[in-house]
């Protein structure tokens, strides 16, 4: 508990001392001082809340996780680890009694188990290399783990003479992904038995099966799941391997019997997703997350359910136009909750699994991020655009919500956030569309401020309310700026028609929206229209590069992080081809030549006359950082203004305190230079 004090003690005096009793706005050091909470998770008995807060040394470069414990009826959470390094992948063990968790021993994670005041803590695995997840069956007669297996050679195998040698062959597709190179080992789920309190050794399911579960890069324990009378485990796996893996998205969820080692399809009829199995308490129903249309990852997200005992299942998402994901059963297993997003906010939905009727139970300006169910209350984790994650308990019949846990109240208390507007903005077409503007902290409307359009990336992910550590609207605003924040075409919570729009239309309909969307909020008064910028990331990052080319001299200052610029050259060098293949149309080099093409932003580069800052990092593999070094050579030889960021050790996101804080000053650096 000292740690957290101590830490809690440091801000307060920082904050007050540099604020002279006023209220401070939003810095990127403060940004780094937010706790950040995860893994909340609900004791079987429904009285107490587990959940993980991660805290920065900005000095050290790095984050330290702590598990905490917390009354459902709200309180002051207690420390339960407190210790030096991170405790992560907390959870119950089904009886209660015990608190499974993982920690790092020697450089990897193993097993622990704790009593749930942080006593008795013991080390349950002693597994070389160490593992990446676990989960008890019901019964709690097995676990099941997963950890990397070689299962491929690589260089060092075919070459063990050469020991100094550093080099990668492929002979197929997927020899990178993300932000590593392939190397030989894939993530593979072992099941063990667990008898008074002892694990014995693991049984690898996928024995030399050359494909991952969970999926990477993001797939995580909800991709994994006991039945509930521990009889079998059910897990998601893409079960393909180089062009075949690069251009599909046909995951499937297996069941491994335990009595016999048999492994079963249970999902072989979709050619799309399908992820996420939850089982009912009474065992009868699986439930899970499925997208019907093969190599569209942003397709529609699914509820299927299927009755275990006949096989059959139901579709019971069709006629509700939004994706679900995070699905919670009740107690009597009638009933499934879940997450889904409406109007570019995130809220909790309840679903009769006898009638087929859904009620949604949250409203408001917030993003839930997961649900658990107890009596007759839901947990929760819910953020906004001024308020990192925080737990809050639902009742499930009257929707009141009421926040739990208060981890950064001292800091929110200190400083000063700007108002957050929802408007509605005809686009060219006669659509409505809905737009965040945001105003700084202590807006003055006889001022004229500068304005930044905010181009949200995916291309298909909702410019919801996201508390970001690194695109955060907060400390835009305490800049003084105004920013806009368009949910144009192409994103979900709009229906699934606005969502598909934008496939292989992206310099067309949303490169519209965004215009529309600038020029109905620089036409207020206090906003100087010879002050915009245009700034974003990834799809965001292509979307200025195209704007930079396209925008009749509406913008003072440009800023791409991680853009796609000449979109043969990035066709040519990602790595997940389904996404390239659907959003684009296939490659560059088919006959009809795909009309997508005809959008790349290398192709108006002559007509670049703005001042343009370029991010980028070596570690990304979703959008190599050449597609960066050609915008700015592009620049830099034109004599337009410009600025390169290059990370050497960041992927498509910036990670790290140091470079975070730093990304944050070059940042504004380069818009007040131009803006102001």
């Amino acid at each position: 508990m000292k740690k957290l004090i101590f830490i809690t003690t440091l801000i307060i005096m920082t904050i007050s001392a540099s604020s002279n009793g006023q209220p401070k706005v939003m810095t990127p050091e403060i940004l780094w001082e937010f706790g950040r909470i995860g893994d909340v998770r609900v004791s079987p008995d429904g009285n107490t809340i587990l959940f993980g807060v991660t805290q920065y040394d900005i000095q050290e470069n790095k984050g330290i996780r702590d598990l905490f414990v917390l009354s459902s009826d709200g309180g002051e959470p207690v420390n339960i680890t407190n210790s030096d390094v991170s405790e992560s992948g907390a959870v119950w063990r089904p009886d209660g009694r015990r608190i499974g968790f993982l920690k790092p021993v020697d450089g990897s994670n193993q097993l622990f188990e704790m009593d749930p005041d942080g006593g008795n803590i013991r080390q349950m695995t002693r597994i070389e290399g160490g593992i990446t997840g676990f989960g008890y069956a019901p019964d709690m007669q097995h676990i099941y783990y997963t950890r990397r297996v070689k299962v491929a050679q690589v260089v060092a195998d075919r070459h063990p003479d050469l020991e100094k040698a550093n080099a990668n062959i492929a002979d197929d597709l997927m020899y990178r992904h993300w932000d590593r190179w392939h190397d030989g080992r894939f993530s593979h789920v072992f099941v063990a038995t667990y008898h008074k309190e002892q694990i014995a050794e693991g049984l690898d399911i996928m024995q030399g099966e050359a494909w991952h579960s969970p999926l990477p890069p993001f797939g995580g324990s909800a991709q994994i799941e006991w039945g509930a009378d521990g009889r079998f485990l059910a897990y998601t796996a893409k079960k393909k391997t180089g062009k075949d893996w690069t251009t599909s998205t046909n995951s499937d969820i297996y069941f491994y019997h335990v009595e016999d080692g048999v492994t079963r399809n249970m999902t072989p009829f979709n050619d799309g997703y399908d992820k996420n199995p939850v089982f009912s308490p009474d065992g009868r129903y699986m439930a899970w997350e499925s997208m019907a249309t093969p190599g569209f990852e942003s397709d529609k997200n699914r509820i299927m359910i299927m009755d275990l005992a006949t096989g059959k299942y139901r579709d019971y998402s069709a006629g509700f136009d939004q994706s679900s994901s995070g699905f919670s059963w009740s107690a009597d297993s009638r009933t499934l909750f879940f997450v889904s997003g409406i109007h570019a906010t995130y809220q909790l939905y309840a679903l009769n699994v006898t009638s087929g009727a859904i009620r949604q139970l949250t409203e408001g300006h917030h993003n839930y991020q997961s649900v658990a169910c107890a009596g007759n209350y839901l947990f929760a984790e819910r953020m906004s655009m001024s308020m990192p994650t925080e737990i809050f308990r639902v009742h499930i019949e009257s929707g009141d919500q009421v926040q739990l846990s208060y981890v950064n109240r001292e800091i929110l208390d200190r400083i000063s956030m700007g108002r957050v507007e929802e408007r509605w903005v005809t686009t060219t077409d006669d659509r409505e569309m809905l737009v965040w503007v945001i105003y700084p902290p202590n807006f003055d409307p006889s001022r004229k401020y500068p304005a930044l359009l905010y181009c949200g990336g995916g291309p298909q992910s909702a410019v919801s309310q996201f508390f970001s550590y690194r695109w955060n609207f907060q400390i835009m605003a305490a800049n003084d700026y105004i920013i806009v924040a368009p949910n144009r075409r192409g994103l979900p919570t709009f229906g699934q028609e606005w969502n598909d729009q934008i496939s292989q239309d992206y310099g067309g309909q949303n490169m519209k929206d965004y215009l529309s969307a600038i020029d109905a909020v620089k036409a207020e008064p206090y906003v100087d229209e010879r002050r915009l910028g245009a700034i974003g990331a990834s799809y965001g990052g292509y979307s200025v590069f195209w704007l930079a080319g396209n925008h009749d001299k509406r913008f003072s200052a440009f800023i791409s992080h991680c853009g796609l610029f000449n979109l043969e050259s990035w066709y040519a060098t990602t790595e997940e081809m389904f996404f390239a293949n659907h959003d684009l149309g296939g490659g560059y080099w088919e006959e009809p030549r795909p009309h997508s093409y005809d959008f790349s932003p290398h192709l108006n580069v002559h007509k670049w006359d703005t001042p343009i800052m370029v991010i980028h990092g070596a570690k990304d593999y979703r959008v190599p950082y050449a597609e960066g070094l050609q915008a700015f050579n592009a620049a830099q030889l034109q004599g337009i203004p410009s600025r390169l960021l290059f990370f050497h050790d960041e992927n498509h996101w910036v990670l790290q305190p140091q470079n975070g804080i730093l990304w944050q000053r070059e940042f504004f650096r380069w818009l007040d230079e131009w803006l102001k």
